[in-house]
């Protein structure tokens, strides 16, 4: 039997823990080479591909404490796939740089693996890892590269925006920041150092907020379903509601008029990965969205709240709201 020592991605090797790696993921079909050799090959149907890059790393975006690898492999999945059906399109491929620690168990890296596999499988089909690096570092950073095919659509951009279009949304809003403030409050010793959660201590709707934190389910699938149904514009909620919407009301030069209603999680918290999006106001929703608001002519205000302008503290800026103190 191999120490706890041999069980380490130092001990084993790149050779070793990528082995490990590629046998918890699977390939996909657009993948004419996949992982293996110097670079993979995709099928670019159209001619085109929408390519998205997202980072998360060890202090900023995850605690190890909070999150197993199972977790992070599927949340570093996620985020990235919703990036890529923010412009209408469907997820083909990711590609993962993961540096990690020597000490790092190869089982906790196995399992981040099997969080990637299972997040693509659930929430985009036919999307898989295609390839990849791995290298150490001190602190562990996970990052993804995600590739996505439009099927002979135009791509639904930010700035597409127009005056008098519906203000739509696909998926939650506030659960992941409300899972967040749960384990600032609850799962921290005396002096503020993060501690294993212990979900026995958490009701049922607390649970399904931690769930939304740690293992995000964006609306994948509806980006395309919002571009066929005639999006104008579309973007990812993953620093906040009223940050996101004032992003877009710029790129588009007009007003975003919310709905009253939405509470504070909803509009300031991020991290659930929700769909945006803007839709002719003489057409239907598609099925999944859901009106919380209309466009106006642009006036001084980019975003309003029953007609009330947005101000203060709109969402999570990395550069700005990053603290190391607080664990």
């Amino acid at each position: 039997m191999q120490s706890e020592h041999e069980q380490t991605v130092g001990h084993l090797g790149e050779k070793a823990v990528l082995a490990r790696i590629f046998t918890a993921l699977a390939g996909s079909s657009t993948a004419e080479i996949g992982p293996g050799d110097d670079a993979a090959v995709l099928a670019a149907p159209d001619g085109r591909v929408v390519v998205s890059t997202d980072t998360l790393v060890h202090g900023p975006d995850f605690r190890l404490a909070w999150s197993t690898g199972f977790d992070l492999g599927w949340k570093s999945a996620a985020v990235n796939l919703a990036d890529i059906a923010a412009m209408g399109a469907r997820p083909t491929a990711l590609f993962v740089a993961l540096a990690l620690p020597v000490d790092t168990d190869v089982a906790f890296v196995e399992e981040l693996a099997r969080g990637l596999r299972n997040a693509c499988d659930e929430l985009a089909d036919g999307c898989a890892v295609e390839g990849g690096d791995l290298t150490a570092s001190d602190t562990l950073t996970i990052a993804v590269t995600a590739v996505g095919v439009l099927d002979g659509r135009a791509p639904v951009l930010r700035s597409g925006a127009r005056p008098g279009d519906v203000v739509a949304v696909a998926g939650t809003l506030g659960a992941a920041s409300r899972g967040l403030a749960l384990l600032f409050d609850r799962f921290r010793d005396a002096v503020g150092t993060p501690v294993p959660v212990d979900e026995a201590r958490l009701d049922a709707t607390e649970r399904v907020d931690l769930a939304a934190q740690l293992r995000p389910t964006p609306p994948v699938a509806l980006g395309p379903v919002a571009a066929a149904a005639g999006a104008t514009a579309m973007m990812d909620v993953s620093d906040g509601l009223l940050l996101d919407a004032t992003r877009m009301a710029d790129a588009s030069e007009v007003t975003l008029a919310l709905a009253p209603g939405l509470d504070e999680a909803a509009l300031r918290g991020g991290e659930d990965h929700a769909l945006l999006a803007c839709f002719p106001s003489d057409r239907p929703l598609p099925d999944g969205f859901r009106a919380i608001g209309v466009l106006a002519a642009r006036a001084d205000a980019a975003v309003t709240i029953g007609g009330t302008p947005a101000t203060g503290h709109l969402g999570w800026d990395p550069q700005r709201d990053w603290d190391a103190r607080r664990g």
